[in-house]
């Protein structure tokens, strides 16, 4: 198989866009996921009315328009080479953008979820099967990434996790705590989970957390 390690990247951006307001996007693998608000998505395979705290995924270039007040959207992108972010000018940010590893040979899905930690909920060392990038909606999170000292997550925070090396991550003792994330995983276990336990005993411990899925969508690489 031939890696294509160099040429893919995961982009996430954040576009806060007023009343009426319309965001045109070229064709990319995409989640977007509604913050705040309200938006319409206009796409030729699949249009969609996105509500807060929802998520829609499609590959098609599309038109996304704010209704009511106004959103906030997160946007998680695979993106090749250079690719521009994309959005209104002014309106829009990058959180974060990673290169991720993909092989061109292999089959993918993309995986939206949501991830609520109880007050001091923990997730122990763990993997998974691909890398994906994470923001944070509420609380607090110290996360541990391989070798690497602990950083403290606050809302609106976003980090990437390759799947490779061990993670451990610790919720705020006083807050309910929640992340978005998207993946790129193995086609394989679409509607599986893709955690891989340090110590396979520790599947059992470390909780409690909920898992909420938005969207587990097989993708086509560029």
């Amino acid at each position: 198989m031939t890696s294509a390690t160099a040429n893919y990247a995961l982009r996430l951006c954040e576009d806060t866009l007023p009343a009426g307001r319309r965001c045109v996007l070229p064709p990319l693998n995409r989640v977007i996921y509604t913050r705040r608000g309200a938006v319409a998505v206009a796409s030729p395979r699949r249009g969609a009315r996105v509500a807060e705290d929802q998520a829609w995924h499609g590959a098609a270039a599309c038109e996304v328009t704010a209704e009511g007040a106004g959103a906030t959207l997160w946007r998680w992108e695979l993106i090749g080479g250079a690719a521009p972010c994309g959005g209104p000018a002014g309106a829009t940010k990058v959180l974060l953008e990673h290169a991720i590893d993909l092989d061109r040979g292999a089959e993918y899905l993309m995986r939206a979820d949501r991830v609520d930690f109880a007050p001091g909920g923990v997730a122990l060392p763990h993997r998974h099967r691909g890398g994906g990038i994470r923001c944070l909606v509420a609380g607090a999170l110290d996360v541990t990434v391989g070798d690497a000292p602990a950083r403290r997550i606050t809302p609106g925070g976003a980090w990437f996790e390759s799947g490779r090396e061990p993670v451990l991550a610790v919720a705020s003792k006083e807050d309910a705590t929640s992340f978005i994330r998207v993946a790129i995983l193995p086609r394989e276990i679409r509607g599986r989970t893709s955690i891989m336990y340090v110590n396979p005993s520790d599947a059992e411990r470390g909780r409690p957390r909920t898992y909420t899925v938005y969207v587990d969508e097989p993708i086509t690489l560029d």
